[in-house]
């Protein structure tokens, strides 16, 4: 009787992948992933030591494509955004994947790229050494933070979508004048979560960078 298939590491990403695509971190499972793969949860924790660590390396996959061809241009603003928007895009087109990195992270390659490229541009602004970790963290929380919100908003059906819309004007522009007096006064011009995510994006990016900037001076 032949033994059972041996299933490469990229193969168990590969499927790893595919059925993220379609459901999130909390319903997926190492034993579901083995069900597919016609093989039992043992034979994949030679590989992973668990699902936390197999969920990092899936998630690492897609930093290290955002990261594939990237060539640092422009100064160390420009670096740091343009960075910060090939991993949004990437993770754009892999929300469920977006979520398992923003709440697990990863130390894989593509997260060591995606460090190693701001460090650089930090120490590039002029920057003291002994304060570039710290900037490091807060732009990696911020820009992690950003793309798990925007992967929760994607991820919704359109009528969920529009459902959420609805309850947005009601909420809005039904606000009691005198319980809400300032929602009431703003409330044509508040916009919802889900309008004009990248122009968000760069702009609060830009607003942290501002703050690096506005300490080297």
């Amino acid at each position: 009787m032949a033994g059972r298939r041996r299933w490469s590491t990229e193969e168990i990403l590969d499927t790893a992948e595919e059925l993220l695509r379609t459901s999130d971190a909390e319903s997926f499972s190492v034993r579901k992933l083995a069900a597919v793969l016609g093989t039992d949860s043992s034979s994949l924790y030679r590989h992973f030591r668990n699902k936390t660590e197999l969920l990092r390396a899936v998630a690492d996959r897609i930093i290290l494509a955002a990261m594939d061809g990237y060539r640092p241009e422009g100064d160390w603003k420009q670096r740091i955004t343009t960075l910060a928007l090939r991993v949004r895009e990437a993770f754009g087109q892999h929300p469920q994947l977006a979520a398992v990195w923003g709440r697990y992270a990863s130390g894989g390659t593509g997260s060591r790229l995606v460090m190693e490229e701001v460090l650089q541009a930090l120490r590039a602004s002029g920057l003291p050494d002994a304060q570039i970790p710290a900037h490091l963290h807060r732009i990696t929380v911020l820009v992690a933070a950003l793309i798990a919100s925007e992967a929760g908003i994607s991820t919704l059906t359109p009528e969920e979508y529009e459902q959420g819309m609805e309850l947005f004007r009601v909420a809005v522009l039904g606000a009691d004048p005198e319980r809400f007096p300032a929602l009431t006064h703003f409330a044509r011009d508040v916009r919802p979560l889900g309008a004009d995510r990248r122009a968000a994006f760069e702009e609060i990016l830009a607003v942290q960078l501002a703050h690096v900037e506005a300490v080297i001076h």
